[in-house]
């Protein structure tokens, strides 16, 4: 089904849309470092313990509308994001999701008709498949690759690195999909 649609966007026929939320706080996501023999590589951090959440629709196309909110993702947050992103739509869209608990639960599914009705069509990827949904490796970019050290130092300053990522993103920033 994601092939035959991504054949119909290339066609022109509708958009696909990869959708997703993922969390960022000042502990950092560092894998591993590789340091010279006798130094040590340290990043400061905070032990402020804000979040921010980034929820986005994603193209294979480079092209993102995030949605930051400080604090907790549930059902009314994801249900206003696609509230504001159904009314913005220029073609049919179909949106790619998880399978949440906050976007299988009956309060979201009940505004799907109106979606529908705006031409965004919600699609579940199938469950424990990750590598379906394009966005996480936006995501995975973002915490591992794009977000400079400096972010860690405060808050405010994570707040900033993110912005900055999420502004310069299709631009400065960018995946290249694999689009057949």
């Amino acid at each position: 089904m994601i092939n035959r649609l991504h054949t119909r966007e290339r066609q022109g026929a509708c958009d696909v849309w990869y959708f997703d939320a993922s969390g960022f706080c000042l502990t950092p996501s560092i894998p591993y470092a590789w340091q010279p023999i006798g130094s040590v590589i340290e990043v400061p951090t905070s032990t402020h313990h804000r979040r921010l959440n980034v929820l986005g629709f994603l193209t294979r196309h480079n092209v993102l509308v995030p949605y930051v909110i400080e604090g907790r993702v549930d059902t009314p947050v994801v249900i206003e994001c696609f509230e504001q992103f159904s009314q913005q739509l220029n073609k049919r869209a179909y949106v790619f999701l998880d399978n949440s608990s906050v976007q299988k639960s009956q309060e979201f599914i009940q505004h799907i008709p109106q979606w529908v009705k705006r031409g965004l069509i919600i699609k579940y990827l199938p469950p424990y498949s990750p590598e379906l949904n394009l966005i996480e490796i936006l995501w995975r970019f973002m915490k591992y690759y794009w977000m400079p050290f400096s972010a860690y130092v405060s808050f405010q300053c994570l707040l900033q690195s993110l912005e900055d990522i999420l502004q310069r993103f299709g631009t400065d920033y960018t995946i290249a999909f694999e689009i057949k």
